[in-house]
């Protein structure tokens, strides 16, 4: 039985592709808080992304045009 402090492998594959769009995004003009409240208050899109197969690189593009 696993700890309840890990992650799942899904989770986990989540947290780090959203830390890449972060950067993404800031390389784009948003502060790190700004990309990091953009992600929490779309976080349902942005799984969605990432279970579509998007880059994170893809992903910051969409959301920046949006």
């Amino acid at each position: 039985m696993a700890k309840k402090n890990e992650l799942d492998p899904e989770t986990a594959a989540l947290i780090a592709w959203c830390t890449e769009v972060e950067k993404f995004l800031v390389a784009g003009g948003a502060t790190l808080a700004q990309a990091q409240d953009h992600i929490e208050e779309q976080v349902e899109w942005f799984t969605d992304q990432f279970y579509d197969g998007l880059t994170p690189e893809e992903a910051a593009k969409a959301a920046l045009n949006d």
